[in-house]
């Protein structure tokens, strides 16, 4: 059951993307398979012999594990990122099999307890063999399996492990339900093996694909989660088909004109913007910080990073301890997926940090994608104001007037920022976003939160209306 659990996550991903809201669906789901499970058998096994449930149970189980990607496939697609839709989505993919697992538990104490002398030896027994078990299936797959072999593999494995088993134990079971049982399990865990699923690749922390530009041979489309997360053009690597990521390059080239950069890249996506600085600051020094290895390997292999450019695996956190302070020429904050953003690279303390790496002139410049009210965008801006002398806002005029949402992007330093010079550079090349500082972006922040390590509900702001 645990080891469905944390697959549930990987499996929910492409479409709900990785958020404490789907995690807190996911649990509470399965929370309400535990209980009902629980419930309905023990008042199995005090109705029916208890040594005739164990067998259909686990084959109950090993089906329903089985149905659960498949499940998610078809109403994946549908979905929105809304609390309710994530909890109808967990409760189609995975409450059967957890309340039908769940059920084994009680089923078992009623074979093995004789007398009312052993209840508590046979109870407090089961309940620590069942607890270790859950250790151990969370450790091993979220340490080794995961690592290892993609989400489906897994789900096949354990589906048949426990469908086999499950036939093993169905004393008195009569062919035809050995029989359908057995072809029902071999038709789901082929389906399984045989369906493409919704990812190229299955990484870490991503369902990663690559598409093809028709309008353009050599551009590459990433998609993390089903959704756009960077453009590159493999033979012109200053092409920059994003809006925000060509507004960031107008930052660069107007607040650290002239001249080789060091420059730390938050997350790495596509690495479309060190490509960009590689190839339009020769001499510069990249270092990206990047959690995932598995996007290094594709970005590699297939989106034409070069060795020239350091990527440093790891959470960036933890990371960014080790550049020496005053040294960086600019920081870049890319780390979305989708329209999830890791908490811990937004509070005020990570800003700190990304402070103390800059030179004198040093930028700080973070993508930061919001809608609806724009609370995050706010809060995201209060809290760089709490750490820099001086903050800019860029955006097209709807969003800036909260008629329309997307990407905007924030800049900050302890020097004097050029924003007119940036709009200058942005209306050049036929683009409309202005930039707002001082006064008129203290209105833009208004009473918004600012984000800390004690209080950071990013996943709950972003878009909300």
């Amino acid at each position: 059951m645990l080891v469905i659990e944390i697959l549930a996550v990987r499996l929910l991903a492409p479409y709900l993307g990785v958020s404490l809201e789907v995690f807190t669906g996911i649990i509470g789901v399965i929370l309400a398979g535990i209980s009902i499970g629980a419930w309905l058998g023990g008042r199995s096994a005090d109705r029916v012999d208890p040594s005739r449930l164990l067998g259909p149970l686990l084959v109950a189980g090993g089906l329903s594990a089985l149905a659960s990607p498949l499940i998610v496939d078809v109403v994946g697609p549908a979905l929105s990122t809304d609390p309710a839709s994530i909890v109808v989505a967990a409760t189609l993919g995975f409450l059967a099999p957890a309340a039908v697992l769940t059920a084994v538990t009680p089923v078992v104490v009623k074979i093995q307890l004789k007398s009312l002398a052993q209840t508590g030896s046979i109870v407090g027994s089961y309940s620590a063999i069942g607890t270790a078990g859950a250790i151990f299936g969370t450790f091993v797959t979220g340490f080794v399996l995961i690592t290892a072999f993609p989400t489906r593999p897994i789900v096949v494995a354990l589906g048949v492990s426990l469908t086999v088993f499950g036939l093993a134990l169905w004393v008195g079971a009569g062919r035809w339900h050995a029989a359908a049982s057995a072809v029902t399990m071999l038709g789901l865990a082929g389906m399984l093996l045989l369906s493409e699923g919704p990812c190229q690749y299955e990484t870490g922390y991503h369902c990663a694909i690559i598409e093809a530009d028709d309008m353009r041979p050599s551009g590459r489309l990433l998609l993390l989660d089903r959704l756009p997360n960077s453009y590159v053009d493999l033979e012109d690597p200053t092409y920059l088909e994003f809006r925000y990521i060509r507004l960031m390059a107008d930052i660069i080239e107007v607040e650290a004109p002239g001249g080789a950069l060091r420059v730390v890249s938050i997350g790495g996506g596509g690495f479309t913007l060190p490509s960009y600085v590689e190839a339009t600051r020769p001499g510069s020094h990249n270092i990206v910080l990047e959690i995932d290895g598995a996007l290094v390997d594709i970005g590699r292999e297939h989106l034409a990073l070069t060795e020239d450019i350091e990527v440093v695996v790891d959470d960036a956190r933890i990371s960014l301890r080790d550049v020496p302070a005053d040294t960086v020429d600019v920081v870049i904050g890319d780390a979305f997926s989708g329209a999830s953003v890791p908490w811990h690279l937004t509070t005020r303390e990570f800003v700190e940090d990304i402070r103390d790496v800059l030179t004198a002139s040093g930028i700080y410049t973070m993508n930061v994608i919001d809608y609806r009210r724009l609370d995050f965008a706010r809060s995201a801006a209060a809290t760089l104001v709490e750490v820099f002398d001086h903050v800019a806002l860029f955006a097209p005029p709807s969003y800036l007037s909260g008629r329309a949402g997307g990407n905007f992007v924030l800049v900050a330093s302890v020097s004097p920022l050029d924003v007119p010079g940036v709009e200058m550079a942005v209306h050049a090349r036929g683009s409309n976003e202005s930039g707002i500082e001082g006064a008129e972006l203290e209105r833009f922040i208004g009473n918004a939160i600012r984000l800390t390590d004690d209080y950071a509900p990013v996943d709950q702001i972003v878009g909300k209306p």
